[in-house]
């Protein structure tokens, strides 16, 4: 539906003349408007329209990946999730006791799905934090051990990744926010991969910003990180 503006005409005649050439520009400005409103067909709804098609879009997609068949030896396999964040000089700070709220934002929703996974603190009980480092430097044999010690069957690594920037425009931190997820085998052989990415203005807290983010996207997140693993996930034990 169209929407038009209306204007309501006073006598001119009655105004002092300053005032009416105000009230005629004001007038003459709501004309254009309406008509280009009109000729456009502009809808006020349309920007809300489209964000609502697009949050269904959403939906429909999560529900679907959820729905996939997942056997139930491959739930009954466990799961070890580590999140790390890669600093400014490329090294990558991995003490799990920094990302409990981020690690329990997957974790729940795994747990909900009926996937077994390890606690933080069954994770540094069992696992000496070099080898947790050395993993996420792409340490094949690190991977093997820590897996092997905490008898895990599949590695969820997440990893904060965050470039910070100053806008001369709103003078302010403009900082992007990512966090990629990775899936593998305790072999090192690659499942699935999800990530969620935003860009903020809010400054230079990365790791609040990343929690902030993976809330708003850990559905999705997961969903495709479940559907990856019931579909591509082999069970260790058939190998035997």
């Amino acid at each position: 539906m169209i929407h038009s503006l209306s204007v309501a005409i006073v006598p001119l005649l009655a105004l002092p003349r300053p005032r009416l050439a105000r009230q005629a520009s004001v007038a003459a400005l709501l004309v254009v408007v309406a008509a280009q409103a009109g000729g456009q067909g502009f809808k006020f709804s349309q920007e809300s329209d489209a964000q609502r098609a697009a949050e269904a879009a959403r939906e429909q997609r999560i529900a679907e990946r959820l729905s996939t068949p997942c056997r139930q030896a491959l739930k009954d396999k466990k799961i070890m999730l580590v999140i790390g964040e890669q600093q400014t000089n490329g090294r990558v700070l991995a003490l799990q006791e920094n990302y409990g709220p981020h690690f329990q934002a997957i974790n729940s929703r795994l747990r909900a799905l009926g996937l077994r996974t390890f606690s933080p603190e069954e994770i540094r009980k069992q696992i000496a934090q070099a080898e947790i480092d050395a993993y996420f430097r792409n340490d094949p044999d690190a991977a093997l051990s820590a897996s092997r010690r905490l008898g895990a069957n599949f590695i969820l690594r997440g990893l904060i990744v965050s470039q910070a920037s100053f806008n001369p425009v709103v003078r302010v931190n403009q900082v992007s926010v990512g966090m990629g997820f990775t899936l593998a085998a305790a072999n090192g052989k690659t499942i699935s991969d999800a990530a969620a990415n935003a860009a903020s203005y809010a400054g230079p807290d990365v790791r609040a910003m990343a929690l902030t983010l993976l809330n708003e996207q850990a559905d999705e997140v997961v969903s495709k990180l479940y559907s990856d693993y019931c579909r591509n996930a082999e069970d260790p034990a058939s190998k035997k």
